[in-house]
């Protein structure tokens, strides 16, 4: 692995350090044609970490945070390629088909808003193809359904957000292994970095050149209010070390679930009824963590059931943040309806009856168990924990915010998740203990 080196400033940021006397001779000498080049060209407006590296790589992995610009670089990657090479033969692959066609295609800065309209690929849906004037071709793939990828052969491959790839190895795998035609094959990752395990073996591998960037890197083309708000609600949290500045942050030592495992633990999806998004589940019950005031704290509310085959599944997560009593009430009311939960299972520690009576506010017919918490939380997630170790639960599906609580809670009781407490953790723990625990005596409940 090698990192690539990275300057901060493109042509465009040169051009507005000169004076307007100089900007109109400049603008004078180039002509209509030569500003036209200057405004299409990408190697003109791109920072240098936006452009490929030198020298004779085969990955390009650009690990960066959220609005870096990620997906126009990747989509001006692909524009250069297929309008140099008409043989280029081309796998625009994303987490799903929908991603690869909404934001690599179709988006805002994918291949067909960043390409001129005199060189613009002929997009032809139905195919999930584009086709260029001189020959070059992409076609589109999903990750989630890594066979699509066993034996078309490409010339390059650009991969998105493959931190969040179901199937990410099976997918990767598959689609470099068709990565053989022409004299220089080469692959392009585009993502913000989760510690998965395709992730970290990229990383590892011999021929990766990295390029590393932060949110902060492209503050000239994001709004002035989100930069402030994103600083301000996750500056200096993991959380946003990670999605922010672009930092690969592993798991912390003693963690009760760990990235490889969860991982191990998703699947895209179980039985599915007739004509119905909802899975074939014998009982589904909600797990609650009720924030404990008015200080901002969030509301866990975790959706599990169990399936024909004795495993759990979450299913859901519906928390609320920041909310009032009458807000996250609301939300529990209506994940009950939605998915035919036979239980609410609520923490009442911070709040007595009162929970109750604000569920039951919202909705007269829940079913609700209050739980009194008698041990710490990470004394509570540990058997709950060790029911993932033995593959008795699984995520249907990528839950980001409650995986990153859970990779935080710590053996003996410490938290190094984002935010201040483990909301949406604690009430999947709930939920789980509930449906797997409860015979065995984890935890005591209370029936109101």
């Amino acid at each position: 692995m090698e990192e690539a080196s990275d300057v901060s400033l493109s042509d465009f940021d040169l051009i507005a350090t000169i004076s307007e006397d100089e900007r109109e001779t400049l603008f004078g000498l180039l002509g209509e044609p030569g500003l036209e080049h200057l405004r299409t060209r990408w190697e003109h407006r791109a920072r240098p970490g936006q452009l490929p590296p030198p020298g004779d790589w085969g990955t390009w992995l650009v690990l960066a945070g959220r609005g870096f610009g990620k997906t126009r670089l990747g989509a001006e990657w692909v524009r250069s390629i297929a309008e140099r090479d008409g043989s280029a033969r081309i796998a625009l692959i994303g987490a799903s088909l929908h991603d690869a066609r909404s934001v690599m295609v179709e988006g805002e800065s994918g291949v067909l808003a960043v390409a001129p309209y005199w060189l613009r690929p002929v997009w032809q849906p139905s195919l999930r193809q584009l086709h260029w004037p001189n020959g070059a071709s992409a076609t589109l793939f999903g990750a989630a359904d890594p066979e699509t990828l066993r034996g078309p052969q490409h010339s390059h491959v650009w991969a998105d957000e493959i931190a969040k790839w179901h199937r990410g190895t099976l997918a990767w795998d598959n689609a470099m292994m068709g990565l053989r035609v022409g004299s220089r094959p080469r692959a392009l990752a585009t993502t913000t970095p989760r510690p998965v395990a395709l992730l970290c073996r990229l990383l590892e591998q011999r021929g990766t050149v990295v390029t590393r960037g932060r949110t902060m890197d492209n503050s000239g083309a994001l709004p002035p209010a989100f930069l402030e708000a994103m600083m301000r609600d996750y500056g200096g949290t993991r959380l946003g070390r990670q999605e922010l500045d672009g930092e690969l942050l592993m798991d912390p030592d003693g963690a009760l679930w760990t990235r490889d495992l969860l991982e191990r633990c998703r699947i895209r999806s179980i039985g599915l009824a007739a004509q119905t998004d909802q899975p074939l589940l014998s009982r589904v019950v909600i797990g609650v963590d009720p924030p404990a005031g008015s200080n901002g704290d969030a509301c866990g509310i975790i959706i599990a059931g169990i399936g024909a085959d004795g495993r759990a599944y979450v299913i859901d997560d519906a928390s609320v943040e920041r909310p009032t009593p009458e807000q996250w009430a609301r939300a529990v009311a209506h994940a009950r309806h939605r998915w035919g939960a036979d239980r609410i299972v609520a923490e009442a520690n911070n709040g007595g009856d009162m929970v109750a009576s604000v569920l039951r506010a919202a909705q007269i017919d829940l079913p609700v168990r209050l739980v009194h918490a008698s041990r710490g939380k990470s004394a509570r997630a540990e058997p709950v924990s060790a029911l993932y170790e033995a593959g008795r639960v699984a995520h249907v599906g990528l839950f980001q915010r409650l995986e990153d609580e859970m990779c935080g809670m710590l053996i003996g009781g410490h938290y190094a998740g984002p935010g201040r407490s483990p909301d949406r953790a604690d009430a999947l723990v709930w939920a789980l203990t509930e449906l797997m625990l409860k015979s065995a005596g984890f935890p005591k409940l209370r029936t109101t």
